[in-house]
């Protein structure tokens, strides 16, 4: 009788455990899968959509499932552009609303990841204030003062917090240096005006979406104050009117011939030296060649 006690004791504490395993083991299944979601959102929408932070080129995703229901927006996160084809009237207002531009079709979103983001949508919706409602900016004049310290970020005379790249080393902005900046990205002169202010600007410098920035940005986003003295700066460049056009590649070739031509002189003094004084060392040998043989010579 007792070790039937015993056995009915060790059987509750074995289930006791493995409830408690299978627990925990779908709390950090859950925690992972948040997180994912939560970096897939930081990555590929905050550059147009915020979660409580007013309207961005897409509109603000706050309560969205209060607006259309779940089955409706997994189909059109998957597959805008199928939506629109399929005249869906409510598509079409959400595309006038944002003056014409079509929110692409994500890389690597599926229908499981897309339930994953309207999840994460639903839990920033009910907290007083989303991790997801981008940077604020106010509307206030910027000073000199900012337009420097964005100026300093900008070409690296000031270093990112998290250790993200100068943008001088992809981009060109008018007026900046000899070369003018990188060309491996476009000309960043007049990205205030083609990003429409200073809401759009902040969130994109946030957390940029293109194949090339997104690597180097995932784990070095800027930080707030980072991002509205570049705000600050963009907005003061595209006051200065047209791009920097060729002004960095003509600067890299009077360089390149400048230094070509130096080079060259620099060569033909050298070889002219050579060339003395190896003369000099033969004119020598001969004076005292003759000498000897004078002595020589009854």
């Amino acid at each position: 009788m007792e070790s039937m006690v015993v056995m009915r004791r060790r059987r509750t504490t074995r289930t006791v455990v493995s409830l408690t395993t299978l627990a925990i083991s779908l709390a950090l299944t859950g925690s992972t899968a948040a997180a994912e979601a939560a970096d897939f959102f930081r990555q590929n929408c905050m550059s147009c959509h915020t979660i409580g932070g007013g309207r961005l080129v897409g509109p603000d995703l706050k309560d969205v499932m209060q607006r259309k229901d779940r089955e409706w927006l997994v189909k059109y996160i998957v597959d805008p552009q199928a939506m629109i084809d399929s005249g869906d009237p409510y598509v079409a207002k959400l595309v006038l609303e944002a003056r014409g531009t079509v929110m692409p079709k994500v890389p690597g979103i599926n229908r499981e990841r897309a339930e994953a983001l309207l999840m994460l949508i639903a839990a920033e919706s009910k907290l007083e204030k989303s991790h997801f409602m981008g940077v604020q900016i106010s509307m206030e004049p910027f000073t000199d003062q900012d337009v420097q310290a964005g100026r300093a970020y900008f070409i690296g005379l000031r270093r990112f917090k998290k250790g993200a790249p100068s943008c001088y080393s992809c981009h060109a902005v008018k007026g900046i240096g000899t070369l003018g900046g990188g060309r491996l990205g476009p000309d960043l002169t007049r990205i205030f005006e083609r990003l429409e202010g200073r809401k759009n600007l902040a969130a994109w410098l946030s957390g940029p979406a293109t194949s090339t920035m997104q690597p180097i940005f995932r784990q070095e986003s800027l930080e707030p104050e980072e991002v509205r003295a570049l705000v600050a700066f963009f907005e003061a460049t595209a006051r200065g009117g047209q791009e920097a056009g060729m002004r960095g590649p003509l600067g890299f070739l009077l360089l390149g011939l400048g230094g070509a031509i130096a080079g060259l002189v620099l060569m033909d003094a050298v070889w002219k030296n050579r060339f003395r004084a190896v003369r000099r060392c033969l004119v020598a040998r001969s004076k005292i060649g003759h000498l000897v043989q004078g002595e020589q010579e009854p």
